[in-house]
């Protein structure tokens, strides 16, 4: 297994009335971040709130390239990101939901404690196949056909690369000490970015090569 330490490029953040940051997703060019009762859109270059969407956000975001995703309690609300309406809803899976990806024409729910990612159909919820991990899972997210998730448990954190078959993890980026990831996506670039929970912050990790 390959082994580093992550290399934080960038930090944007702490941001007014945000207490936490939960789900991360990027739709290309603006960062989407969950804070609990709205969703924020980030923009990287200058680290400004371009916008926000009214909604409950209290765990995982994703992007399919058209539609937002966003965990709410026990479903999984798609927004349209232009008017911020909430177009369809779907079941989530039951228990510690925390991220959410897209990827592989699928969502992908990490559940924290239950340590566990689920492949969930889009169209109605219904889980496809489980992934378990040794750890609790934060974010997850798709890059590069890789699936990666975060992992934070007794204050350490660390980014993992994982077989999406097996569970077995390939690739490990260890977060300094005391810098949690919550939400995770990748913008396909050679940067991941990363939640940081109640630091109310977003950081940039560069991607190793």
């Amino acid at each position: 297994m390959k082994q580093s330490t992550a290399h934080i490029i960038n930090e944007y953040g702490p941001f007014p009335n945000v207490d936490a940051v939960h789900g991360v997703t990027y739709d290309g060019a603006q960062i989407w971040f969950a804070s609990g009762d709205r969703l924020n859109a980030l923009d990287p270059a200058s680290g400004k709130t371009l916008r926000t969407i009214d909604v409950t956000a209290d765990a995982g975001t994703a992007f399919d390239g058209q539609h937002l995703f966003q965990i709410t309690a026990d479903r999984i609300q798609k927004i349209d990101p232009g008017s911020g309406r909430v177009v369809a809803t779907i079941p989530a899976p039951e228990g510690s939901n925390s991220g959410l990806a897209w990827g592989e024409g699928a969502l992908w729910v990490g559940q924290y404690r239950d340590r566990k990612i689920h492949e969930i159909d889009p169209q109605t919820g219904a889980i496809l196949r489980t992934i378990e991990s040794n750890r609790f899972v934060t974010g997850v997210t798709w890059v590069d056909e890789e699936l990666w998730h975060g992992t934070w448990e007794n204050d350490e954190s660390d980014l993992r690369h994982i077989d999406a078959r097996t569970g077995e993890v390939l690739e490990k980026i260890e977060m300094p000490p005391g810098v949690g990831i919550s939400g995770l996506e990748s913008d396909g670039r050679g940067q991941f970015f990363c939640g940081g929970g109640g630091s109310g912050k977003v950081r940039a990790i560069r991607r190793p090569v």
